[in-house]
């Protein structure tokens, strides 16, 4: 004997039944009622999103070519253990990660050429101005926090970055909701109505940025996006003079799980921003399956400044390309508490007054 078909309501998810009565599935639980087209075409949808397929092809290695390397050095940080690439002619630096020396151990052999590279826009002099800007307004920063940092421990840095294009075919289920409110001489009505609303299609995505340096915090470079790639050009060695380069350490393989969460969270939001008119939506399942995925090996331009106060660091960021500005700043918990408590004295002062007038009113 063939099992029988069992269908859930997708308002509640109790399992639902054919009514003689009505000629349609009906949930004993919330009453709901459906045309058994409709309930045959909605299960078909569920029984074939599939799941996520988030897969990757495998990238071309871009080789160095024989004397491409010579005029490199590899710097090295006693401190933290992090390694910076820089030229020959790079005189005694600081590591841009805890602004300690760095020493320089030897001719660089590299892993992998970059493919691209967005050269520096902006000078250290921006910096220093967008330093001071991002200061400015502050009224809870300490006074003599600006005073005793050492601005010209900013570095120029090109971040290694992993760049990742694909195609990314999706199908999402909602469950919505549509809430109306009446009133009579009597009673308050609510009437909800329940939607299952279903969405499908393919974004192209192009050039998703993953930094692949650990020593870089993933928040702070994600937070100077975004980059405008139409500038990038091939990577040339002369591009690095003057400046830093650091080696990245985690590979394109190992950082698709981060542009996978990228792509996903992004293919989501934009077919939830279609969903429009309902009280409530919410997610009740769906797939993402990635295709044509590959990957390009960037050199980005950032600028750098760590800096200790009060035994803290703290570390700063700038887009060497667009100039946004980045970075945690400490708190005055003095000017916190008066600036705190003059609120609570105005609001009680507010309140005492009105107090006083419904006296004298009433």
């Amino acid at each position: 004997m063939a099992a029988l078909q069992e269908y859930k309501c997708p308002c509640c998810g109790g399992g639902i039944e054919f009514s003689s009565e009505s000629q349609k599935m009906k949930c004993p639980y919330c009453d709901t009622e459906f045309d058994v087209e409709t309930l045959a075409a909605y299960d078909d949808i569920l029984n074939n999103e599939g799941k996520d397929a988030l897969n990757w092809e495998k990238r071309p290695e871009n080789q160095w070519q024989p004397g491409e390397t010579d005029g490199m050095r590899i710097y090295v940080c006693q401190s933290c253990g992090g390694e910076v690439v820089g030229d020959e002619t790079l005189g005694a630096t600081e590591c841009p990660f805890c602004g300690n020396p760095v020493i320089m151990m030897g001719q660089f052999k590299g892993e992998l050429k970059p493919d691209l590279v967005i050269p520096f826009q902006l000078n250290k002099e921006d910096a220093k101005k967008a330093f001071a800007k991002h200061l400015t307004g502050k009224r809870l920063l300490p006074k003599v926090f600006s005073s005793q940092n050492h601005i010209d421990e900013i570095k120029g840095l090109y971040v290694p970055f992993w760049l990742y294009d694909a195609e990314a075919d999706a199908r999402i289920n909602y469950k919505a909701t549509r809430i109306r409110s009446w009133s009579d001489s009597r009673y308050n009505y609510t009437e909800t109505s329940f939607y299952s609303v279903y969405r499908a299609g393919t974004l192209d995505f192009v050039d998703v940025p993953v930094d692949g340096a650990t020593k870089m915090p993933d928040d702070l470079m994600e937070s100077v996006e975004p980059f405008d790639m139409s500038q990038a050009v091939d990577f040339q060695t002369a591009y690095l003079s003057g400046y830093l380069a650091d080696k990245y350490d985690i590979d394109a393989e190992n950082s698709i799980e981060r542009a996978n969460r990228r792509i996903k969270r992004s293919t989501e939001n934009a077919f939830a921003s279609t969903v429009q008119g309902f009280s409530s939506v919410t997610v009740d399942g769906g797939s993402v399956q990635c295709t044509h995925g590959r990957a390009k090996y960037a050199l980005l331009p950032v600028w750098i400044l760590n800096t200790t106060w009060n035994g803290q660091k703290f570390t700063f960021a700038m887009n060497g390309q667009t100039g946004k500005f980045v970075g945690n700043l400490p708190m005055d918990k003095g000017a916190y508490y008066r600036w705190l408590f003059g609120i609570l004295a105005g609001v009680s002062a507010a309140v005492l007054g009105v107090m006083y007038l419904f006296w004298k009113l009433f």
